[in-house]
C-alpha cells in the first residue's frame, strides 16, 4: 500500500493500490485453505455460571481486563496466512512467538496479557449468500482458539468486519462463544458498508448508535451470565470512520478500547494517533505492521507514546 512519501508523512489513509490489493485478496478467500491443525471436537465454551456464585474470573483471577497488565495481541484468521500474522501457523506455536513479541512490554509491575485477535466475520469482494459482502469462518477454527487461550492464558478478541450487514446483527452470531469469559469483540467500521458500498473501493464508517446497541447487547451478556469485564474495542484510523465518537457510551462491564491503526514511518503513525485519539473516553491501543511499517516501532517507542498506549497489536 503505497503513496508519494511526503503525502504518507502527512496522514494515514489506505491508498488505491492498498484497495486493488486487498480486493485480490478478499477474492482468494472464497476458497478457504485449510488449517495445519487438525480441529478438535469438544467445545470449549464453559459451563453456564451460577447465578448465586461469584462472576467466572479472568486469567490470573482478575477481573478488570487492563487490571496490572499491558495487552499484546497478534492480530489473523486461520484461513489466511495474507491477513495477519495469526495464520501463518498453529495457535500453539504462534502463541510461543506472541510471548517472545510481549516479554519487552513487561515491567515488574506489569505483567504482558497475551490475546489472539481473530477475524471471525471477513468482508468479501463480492456479495455472497448473505448478499452482505461478507462470510463468518467456521466455527470450529473459533473454538480451536478459544481452547488454545485456556490452556495458554490469553484471551481472545473477535474481529468483525460486516460489510453490508451491522455490527450487532453480526455479533450476535457469535453470542455462543461470547459466553465464553476470555473472549471479547473489536469492530472494524473500515469494513462496515452502507447500502450501495462495495469492500476496499471506500472506506467503511459507522454512526454512534449503532455502536452503542452492540456494546449494550454485550455489556447485558456479561450481566446475564456474570461474566468478568469484556475487551470492546473499536478499529480506527480516520476520524470520519467513527461518526460522532464523542456520543459512544461507557458501558460498565466492558473495557472500551480505541485501536488506532495505521501503517508507514513513525511519524506519519504518531500523527495519525494524535488526530485520532480520545484516551479521556478510551484506553489507548495501537498496531504495527511487521511488512508494511518501514522503520517499525520498537516496543520502547510504543511505551513513549503519549497518550499511553495499553494494547499493542502485531499484524
Amino acid at each position: 500500500m503505497s503513496r508519494r512519501s511526503s503525502s504518507r508523512a502527512r496522514r494515514r489513509v489506505p491508498t488505491l493500490l492498498a484497495f486493488l490489493l486487498f480486493g485480490a485478496l478478499l477474492a482468494n478467500l472464497s476458497t478457504p485453505r485449510p488449517h495445519p491443525d487438525r480441529p478438535p471436537n469438544a467445545s470449549p465454551r464453559p459451563t453456564p455460571a451460577d447465578s448465586s456464585g461469584p462472576p467466572r474470573a479472568l486469567p490470573g483471577g482478575r477481573s478488570k481486563v487492563f487490571d496490572g497488565h499491558f495487552l499484546v495481541a497478534y492480530y489473523g484468521s486461520p484461513q489466511s496466512t495474507r491477513l495477519g500474522v495469526l495464520g501463518e501457523s498453529t495457535p500453539d506455536a504462534m502463541t510461543a512467538r506472541l510471548r517472545r513479541a510481549g516479554r519487552p512490554f513487561a515491567t515488574k509491575d506489569r505483567k504482558v496479557q497475551p490475546v489472539y485477535e481473530l477475524i471471525v466475520t471477513v468482508v468479501d469482494a463480492r456479495p455472497g449468500r448473505g448478499r452482505d459482502y461478507s462470510h463468518d469462518i467456521p466455527k470450529r477454527y473459533v473454538r480451536q482458539y478459544i481452547r488454545a487461550a485456556h490452556r495458554h492464558g490469553a484471551l481472545v478478541i473477535l474481529d468483525l468486519q460486516p460489510g453490508r450487514s451491522d455490527f450487532l446483527t453480526v455479533a450476535k452470531r457469535w453470542e455462543w462463544a461470547l459466553k465464553d469469559p476470555w473472549v471479547g469483540i473489536a469492530l472494524d467500521p473500515e469494513w462496515r458498508m452502507r447500502k450501495h458500498q462495495i469492500p476496499a473501493r471506500v472506506v467503511g464508517s459507522v454512526d454512534a448508535r449503532e455502536i452503542n446497541r452492540t456494546s449494550a447487547w454485550l455489556a447485558a451478556l456479561v450481566r446475564r451470565e456474570r461474566l468478568p469485564e469484556k475487551v470492546f474495542m473499536l478499529h480506527q484510523f480516520k476520524p470520519s470512520m467513527i461518526r460522532r465518537i464523542h456520543a459512544v457510551k461507557p458501558r460498565p462491564g466492558l473495557a472500551m478500547v480505541q485501536h488506532i491503526d495505521g501503517f508507514g514511518p513513525p511519524r506519519a503513525k504518531l500523527a495519525t494517533y494524535h488526530r485520532v485519539a480520545r484516551p479521556g473516553q478510551f484506553t489507548m491501543g495501537y498496531k504495527l505492521f511487521y511488512d508494511e511499517d518501514r522503520p517499525r516501532q520498537k516496543p520502547a517507542d510504543v511505551l513513549r507514546i503519549r497518550p499511553k498506549v495499553r494494547l499493542v497489536t502485531f499484524q
